[in-house]
């Protein structure tokens, strides 16, 4: 049975084919664009812009004593971070079947090196978060960087530990059934709507919170939230529920995968 003790030391074996792969990634996505990784740093900070105005000028949404743009940004980066991880580990194994078939390599280098490449444009995107933190707000909305922000890189961790395990589970299930490249686009969308990217929990009526409040995003996103906005740690129950969710999700997408690799090369 496989455990995470075996993944981690595969990775460790495989890090030469993974470190090409995500090469191999990076170039592919900015071939032949002309700004490059720079959208790495422009779309978030576009995105924010187009929602921002959305929401606090067309919706005149507001939100008392927080820096919404932070707020936002915060949330978009990191939804944005988990969407498009878990969207490319998912196609993954279907598209690098011609290489699958050439070497013996462990099937799950795949999902997890896209998930780490997302990840290294996620942490360029935190370039102009912090731009954004210390350029915007003023009096109670602005934000401290203090002690507690060397806890993000936990809450960082935690997220992708989830994501790749997510993302072992989509890839291994759209072996089977290529519906789920679909059905994952409609289950991300409604999730986008059912985590508080865009506004606050608190619109939410008092009786549904509670199953809000039970999403892993919901949890990360939040825990970001406290440290950047407010300078403060995330309660213990959430700094522990985190690191669960994390390693729970990695190992029962490990099992599942594991479990039915070798049957793929019927289905791909």
């Amino acid at each position: 049975m496989i455990t995470l003790k075996n993944i981690f030391a595969n990775m460790k074996r495989y890090s030469f084919l993974m470190k090409q792969l995500i090469i191999r990634d990076f170039k592919v996505k900015y071939k032949r664009s002309f700004l490059g990784i720079l959208w790495s740093l422009l779309y978030p900070v576009l995105m924010m812009a187009v929602m921002a105005t959305v929401f606090s000028q067309m919706f005149k949404y507001r939100m008392d004593n927080v820096n919404y743009l932070v707020y936002l940004m915060t949330g978009l980066i990191m939804f944005n971070y988990f969407s498009e991880a878990s969207n490319t580990a998912m196609v993954s194994v279907v598209t690098n079947f011609g290489l699958i078939n050439k070497v013996y390599i462990p099937k799950y280098i795949f999902p997890i090196s896209k998930v780490l490449f997302v990840g290294i444009n996620f942490l360029l995107t935190l370039i102009p978060l912090f731009v954004i933190i210390l350029v915007t707000g003023s009096g109670e909305t602005r934000c401290i960087i203090n002690l507690w922000y060397l806890l993000l890189p936990y809450v960082f961790l935690c997220m992708l530990l989830f994501t790749a395990g997510l993302g072992l589970l989509l890839s291994a299930v759209s072996v089977f059934l290529r519906d789920m490249f679909y059905i994952y686009g409609i289950i991300l969308t409604i999730w986008n709507y059912v985590t508080p990217v865009f506004y606050d929990i608190g619109i939410i009526p008092d009786n549904l919170q509670p199953l809000f409040k039970m999403n892993p995003l919901y949890i990360f996103i939040n825990s970001a939230r406290t440290i950047i906005l407010y300078g403060k740690c995330p309660n213990g129950i959430d700094l522990l529920s985190m690191l669960l969710i994390g390693l729970g999700t990695l190992l029962l997408g490990s099992i599942v995968f594991k479990k039915n690799q070798d049957k793929f090369i019927y289905y791909v």
